[in-house]
């Protein structure tokens, strides 16, 4: 059997980026053998046996993360303790407490680890109080290092069950909160986008506005002119891909070996990415990086709109991973035989008139704002030249008053005449 200790998120390209999306693999499971027509499908060579390429979840503890999981994985009682605890009970903290019985070597190693990330802290701790211009200012390390809520400042040297404890959680929260965020952060770019199409009509005359919007509604009209997407995570969707990504004969669809074929790291699940990298045909039937009318970002969200879905479907123990058994008792189900249709992004706004009306309000709230900035700006400016002017005729003076009195230095004035006093009365010589 081929033991894994995983935490990994896996998210879709945006703007050409990879982006993680997983939260927690922290089983250790042995792939279920499936049975391959050798006729019709070549099976996958076997690979010298090799861990799955560590997946940077893009938090700024990953690497800290990843190499606690790496030495955790040496330990046996902690694999075995892997194989028999649930989802949940890894939430709650049951995990973390068999950190008790890891070997000294191991735990020896996970103490050096929290001591270099400490130490990392506290370096971007100081670099940051330095940029700021704090360099005489005493650094509360502790006070500071109160933010890292994934493990225990309050002792630094030694990595206890507290600190197994707070990175699953710190993980688990971080992770589980990227779709949210990743959402909002699309509606604030498509009502962005909107905003500003508005306002570049504002600024045309009547006829360059009509040309504008006959445009914007033809460009609406080509982007919804695709082939029909079929329903994410369907028979219908599934063959497609076993057909045209896998060349393989629809009517010989099999369950088992689609997923098998597409378990691309072979641990006996289906990330979110590998459930990602299925939806790439239904996308490009919808959306072509070199049409003016199709943006790549909304592709991004089509895609995780279509992984959200099937996760919520397929996965019922929610530990955001598919396993084989799920997959195919989900193959069995109506929704996944009779489909209903898929309503694309065209036919679902991100956002609500509301939401956008509020959000104009907040961008006038900051031109107006930045206005201000900008005016209280120019007076600051206006003044220190006025000072300015005025330090420059202060010093006009002073050098004419220096000026001045070199000429008095450099003048030959006779002295008065000599005088002599006698007795009471004055004489002055000739």
């Amino acid at each position: 059997s081929k033991c894994v200790l995983c935490l990994q998120m896996s998210w879709s390209q945006v703007f050409h980026t990879s982006c993680l999306v997983l939260l927690v693999h922290l089983l250790c499971l042995e792939a279920v053998p499936i049975s391959l027509d050798k006729t019709k499908v070549n099976q996958p060579e076997d690979k010298a046996s090799e861990p799955p390429p560590s997946v940077d979840t893009g938090l700024h503890y990953d690497r800290y993360l990843r190499e606690v999981i790496d030495f955790l994985e040496k330990d046996q009682h902690f694999r075995e303790k892997l194989h028999n605890t649930d989802m949940e009970d890894i939430k709650m903290g049951k995990l973390a407490k068999e950190l008790d019985f890891v070997s000294h070597h191991v735990r020896t190693q996970l103490d050096e680890l929290k001591r270099q990330e400490v130490s990392r802290l506290r370096t971007l701790i100081k670099a940051k109080q330095d940029i700021e211009g704090g360099n005489d200012m005493a650094v509360d390390h502790q006070a500071l290092l109160k933010q890292f809520e994934y493990l225990n400042h309050m002792n630094p040297h030694t990595f206890e069950v507290e600190d197994l404890d707070r990175l699953i959680k710190s993980a688990t929260n971080d992770l589980e909160n990227y779709d949210k965020e990743r959402h909002e952060e699309f509606k604030k770019y498509e009502m962005t986008k909107d905003h500003e199409r508005r306002e570049h009509l504002k600024s045309l005359d009547d006829e360059g506005r009509k040309k504008e919007e006959e445009h914007y509604e033809e460009m609406k009209k080509k982007h919804a002119d695709h082939p029909k997407v079929n329903h994410p995570g369907s028979q219908n969707q599934f063959k497609e891909v076993w057909e045209e990504a896998d060349g393989l004969d629809p009517e010989d669809f099999d369950p088992k070996t689609f997923f098998k074929l597409h378990d691309s790291n072979g641990d006996g699940f289906f990330d979110e990415q590998e459930l990602e990298a299925l939806f790439t045909k239904e996308l490009e039937k919808i959306y072509d990086p070199t049409n003016e009318e199709d943006d790549m970002v909304e592709m991004e969200e089509e895609r995780l709109r279509m992984r959200e879905h099937v996760m919520n479907e397929v996965d019922t123990n929610k530990d955001r991973l598919v396993s084989l058994e799920e997959f195919l008792i989900a193959t069995k189900k109506k929704e996944f035989l009779e489909p209903d249709s898929w309503e694309t992004l065209e036919q679902n706004q991100a956002y609500t008139d509301e939401e956008m009306r509020e959000f104009e309000e907040h961008l006038a709230q900051q031109e107006e704002d930045l206005s201000q900035k900008a005016s209280d700006l120019q007076k600051q400016r206006d003044e220190l030249e006025r000072q300015q002017e005025q330090l420059n005729s202060q010093k006009v003076e002073l050098q004419q008053a220096v000026e001045h009195m070199e000429r008095l230095k450099t003048q030959k004035v006779e002295p008065p005449p000599e005088v002599h006093v006698e007795g009471n009365g004055q004489h002055y010589l000739p």
